[in-house]
C-alpha cells in the first residue's frame, strides 16, 4: 500500500481491497477493544484525508503480508499511522467484523469471505426413493 496525507479513506481501502477482495475495511474514531468490535456511529467517513486524522502522518508505502492477522495489521496501522482501522469480512450479502476472529490470518479471512459467496448447485434429495431392503 502506498497513501500519503493527502490520501482519502477510500483510496487506502481500494488499495486493501486490490489484495483482499473479500475483505473491507473501515476506519473509527476510537478504536476497539477485544471481540467488542467498534461502534457505528464512531466510523469516519470516507471523503476524509488522512492528514485531517493525523496531521504527522508521513508519506509511506509498505507490504501487507498474507499470513499477517487481522490483529497484527490493525496494531501496526494503529501504532505507525495513529489510524483506528477495523477488518469486515464478506459472509453471503452482509459484513461481519472479523474482532471475533482477529486472530486469522488476513489470507484465512478473506478466503472465508470468498468461500461464503459461492453458490452450490445440488440437486433436491427426494426421500421417498428409498430402499426398505
Amino acid at each position: 500500500m502506498n497513501f500519503t496525507g493527502l490520501s482519502t479513506v477510500q483510496q487506502v481501502f481500494d488499495q486493501f481491497n486490490l489484495q483482499f477482495p473479500f475483505l473491507r475495511l473501515e476506519l473509527y474514531a476510537h478504536g476497539h477493544e477485544g471481540a467488542k468490535g467498534s461502534k457505528p456511529d464512531d466510523q469516519v467517513s470516507h471523503e476524509t484525508t488522512l492528514n485531517q486524522l493525523n496531521p504527522d502522518i508521513e508519506d509511506n508505502t509498505f507490504d501487507i503480508l498474507p499470513e499477517m492477522t487481522v490483529a497484527e495489521f490493525e496494531k501496526f496501522m494503529k501504532k505507525k499511522y495513529s489510524l483506528n482501522i477495523q477488518v469486515f469480512r464478506k459472509s453471503a450479502d452482509i459484513w461481519l467484523q472479523t474482532s471475533a476472529t482477529d486472530h486469522w490470518t488476513l489470507e484465512k479471512q478473506n478466503g472465508k469471505g470468498q468461500r461464503s459467496t459461492l453458490e452450490y448447485d445440488i440437486p433436491p434429495i427426494d426421500i421417498t426413493d428409498f430402499d426398505l431392503e
